[in-house]
């Protein structure tokens, strides 16, 4: 598990691709979180928060889970600006962008509780806001060989883009939650909150759970991108994608070489 692990971790710290899975793939989601735990361990950054990732019924294993999650770092939280905003991708790996609706914790979640409806997440004090994962892995074939491995390499993200507020969002049904995502001006889905099985109080209380049964409790101030909710769009370096939220506003970005990107950071350290 350790060079699963250090291999993935590597690839990213590089910005470079992965030929296969490095290793045995896990028998199991509870091993493959264990992979995923060493990998955070081994990268040096603060946790920020968890993406979250629907599983196809076909897919699940005994743990019964339909979701799963991967660390959100803060080296890859970056702010939705007036502008178009920049967001790395592994060249030769897997690329996407995912409109997001993305949950912000007011107080640390209750101790000893590992079980949430999806009444009692969303009863929890939380802001609403719009947002953009950046759904990137070194492994070009991570969707293809299914949660296990999706999991052990940080839940296919690379990062996530924030947005502004939607306020009062606890007043709202999910139906009154749309959005689209465009790619070099096309329209290449549309969906919202109901796109999410159970909507995005489902997402929240699996969220809720899965971390407490983790040991990783969920605190004050830790961000949960909900799932997709236009479907999962492929991207490569040098294109552009917008998000529309409708009546919230739009998030722009764009795709870079996560290569490109190490190497910048690199150069700079050095100087």
């Amino acid at each position: 598990m350790a060079d699963i692990a250090r291999s993935f971790v590597a690839a990213r710290a590089q910005g470079v691709s992965l030929p296969d899975f490095p290793g045995r793939i896990p028998d199991d989601l509870l091993t493959a979180y264990r992979v995923q735990d060493l990998a955070i361990a081994q990268w040096h950054d603060q946790l920020v928060g968890w993406k979250v990732g629907f599983i196809a019924a076909a897919k699940r294993d005994e743990s019964g889970d339909d979701r799963l999650l991967g660390p959100i770092f803060a080296g890859g939280l970056l702010h939705a600006a007036g502008t178009s905003t920049g967001f790395p991708v592994f060249g030769g790996g897997f690329a996407a962008v995912e409109a997001e609706y993305v949950l912000r914790l007011l107080v640390d979640a209750p101790r000893d509780k590992t079980d949430w409806t999806r009444d009692q997440a969303g009863a929890l004090p939380a802001t609403l806001h719009m947002g953009v994962e950046i759904a990137s892995s070194p492994l070009a074939t991570i969707n293809v060989l299914g949660p296990r491995v999706v999991v052990s390499d940080f839940g296919n993200n690379n990062g996530l883009i924030l947005g502004e507020e939607i306020p009062d969002w606890q007043s709202m049904s999910d139906d009154q939650l749309t959005c689209q995502t465009f790619i070099e001006g096309e329209l290449v889905g549309s969906g919202g909150a109901t796109t999410l099985p159970g909507g995005l109080r489902a997402a929240f209380a699996f969220a809720l759970s899965r971390s407490a049964r983790r040991g990783r409790r969920l605190r004050a101030g830790d961000l949960i991108a909900t799932g997709n909710a236009t479907g999962i769009h492929d991207i490569v370096a040098g294109q552009s994608a917008c998000i529309s939220f409708t009546g919230f506003g739009d998030i722009s970005c764009h795709a870079l070489d996560a290569a490109q990107v190490a190497g910048d950071v690199s150069g700079k350290e050095k100087t």
